[in-house]
């Protein structure tokens, strides 16, 4: 008989729920979800998350093909699929899984415990692709749509800006030497619980706010602010501060 998941893992996959946005409605399909194979072997009757994995890459693949023809319709198919590409991968995967802390919800066997199987690329990535396969199955496809462009929508737009588009942190940092002769000031607060924390981030240039962001890591909200301060700064004529008309 399969055991029970220990506390610590069921309370990680309500923090799980809520960091997705999505409660499910058969609890047993995010177990599932979240089973790697290594857990299967050490549970009788447990079922992988690798049919979901399989699932869930064509779910994925479809929410962001359709987003970006529907997006970009002046793009040709070669430009969206390198847009695609550059986000539907597994190293993106398991960054998006790591933000929502997938690992810490993971159902692993022993020997995956002690190898530290809930930070590898490769689960994470496997997991998240299973997660978004179990949304759409525990609901319906446009559920599954919004969970995946609420995780994914930023860094879809970012790609598409161009070669350097996601660093947005380095390109007003050149851009800031350029105008002021100095570097972006970064302040950053969090809210919320730690398994659930939500950061805002604030840019500071010559004194002055140019841009503001929000994220589920320090980072994510840093680049947030970086690109609204970029294009604040960007669309001004060179020397003029933000508080000049």
């Amino acid at each position: 008989m399969t055991a029970p998941p220990v506390e610590p893992v069921v309370d990680a996959q309500s923090a799980l729920e809520a960091a997705i946005g999505h409660r499910f409605g058969d609890r047993g399909i995010l177990e599932r979800a979240l089973s790697h194979r290594s857990y299967c072997a050490e549970h009788a009757g447990a079922e992988s998350n690798e049919r979901l994995e399989f699932l869930g890459d064509s779910v994925l693949g479809l929410v962001v093909t359709r987003y970006v023809y529907d997006r970009y319709p002046d793009r040709a198919e070669g430009e969206l699929a390198k847009v695609r590409a550059a986000v539907v991968n597994a190293a993106t995967l398991a960054e998006l899984a790591s933000e929502v802390d997938l690992g810490a919800a993971l159902l692993l066997g022993r020997g995956e415990e002690t190898s530290g199987g809930r930070a590898k690329p490769s689960i994470l990535a496997d997991a998240m692709e299973a997660v978004i396969a179990a949304i759409y199955l525990d609901a319906d496809f446009a559920t599954a749509e919004t969970a995946v462009l609420d995780l994914l929508e930023e860094r879809i737009v970012e790609e598409a800006v161009g070669p350097g588009g996601r660093d947005f942190k380095t390109r007003l940092q050149e851009l800031a030497a350029q105008r002021f002769d100095q570097v972006p000031r970064y302040q950053v607060h969090d809210e919320g619980p730690d398994h659930a924390k939500w950061f805002h981030a604030r840019v500071l240039l010559a004194g002055d706010a140019w841009g503001t962001g929000e994220g589920r890591s320090k980072k994510q909200a840093e680049q947030a602010a970086a690109r609204v301060a970029w294009r604040e700064l960007a669309g001004r004529p060179a020397g003029r501060l933000a508080g000049e008309v």
